[in-house]
């Protein structure tokens, strides 16, 4: 990866910010977008400190605009795309009769929509280099999860969406990574979305403790690197994986019983 450039969405902090210091440590040069520009100045001014060539690159990737603004700014600073990962993502926690309908497509615009922005602005310059995608789904993209329909829904999104694009490229030399880790240390719940749109803690019950964001993003870096289509970080996510698989009343009826007990004061009535 030494040379090589890497965006890198929702790169300000957790995950994202692990990630960009995991590429850098390789050699890569890094374009980091994120919402919060303070913080993101404050991220790429630490890599290049470290000796990495990095930009910074405000924006919203729910504006598409915005996405193609990014790609033509890492092209004229950096001179190329090879690969691109999709970290950047908001939370939800509450139950879908406790829930405004506009938070539902907030969360979807941010999650899925901000991925295909970026993927589609990024697509034809990635082809060219034969590089590689990447998205950070979760153990909900690929299972249900009580009081998270709009979370759950939006990782369900990206992989068809990415298992679908990955068909169309992989024959060009472009490899897609789907990624579904259950729980890391990122802060992601103390800036997620209550049923009312407003921001709130959506602090979580957890089953089997949450990596740190730097093991997940190693993990992340060899996958990618093996053009593997599917990264189950942890053992929680493997367990999840292969028990919604094979017993998926079972699954359930275990996820609903160490999870639902988040909802047990939850209105019996809609908002």
């Amino acid at each position: 990866m030494r040379g090589k450039v890497v965006l890198i969405s929702g790169a300000a902090g957790g995950l994202g910010a692990a990630l960009c210091q995991r590429y850098a440590a390789a050699g890569s040069r890094i374009a980091a977008v994120d919402v919060d520009a303070a913080r993101l100045e404050s991220l790429v001014s630490d890599l290049k400190q470290r000796g990495a060539q990095a930009l910074a690159l405000p924006g919203n990737i729910t504006d598409a605009a915005s996405c193609q603004a990014a790609v033509t700014a890492t092209l004229s600073h950096l001179g190329s795309i090879d690969g691109l990962i999709n970290n950047a993502g908001i939370s939800q926690r509450s139950l879908l009769r406790c829930t405004r309908l506009e938070v539902i497509r907030q969360v979807m615009e941010v999650n899925f929509f901000g991925a295909v922005h970026l993927t589609h602005s990024a697509l034809p310059h990635i082809t060219a280099q034969r590089g590689f995608i990447a998205a950070i789904s979760s153990v909900a993209g690929f299972s249900p999860l009580i009081g998270r329909t709009g979370y759950a829904s939006s990782k369900h999104a990206l992989h068809g969406f990415f298992d679908s694009l990955r068909s169309e490229v992989e024959d060009l030399g472009v490899s897609v990574t789907l990624v579904c880790p259950s729980f890391i240390r990122t802060g992601i719940g103390d800036a997620g979305l209550g049923g009312d749109g407003a921001p709130a803690s959506t602090a979580r019950l957890t089953t089997g403790g949450e990596a740190r964001a730097q093991d997940i993003a190693e993990r992340i870096f060899f996958a990618i690197a093996e053009s593997r289509p599917l990264l189950l970080p942890d053992r929680t996510s493997r367990l999840a994986w292969w028990l919604s698989r094979l017993a998926p009343q079972r699954y359930a009826s275990i996820m609903k019983r160490r999870v639902g007990a988040e909802f047990d004061e939850a209105p019996a009535s809609p908002l």
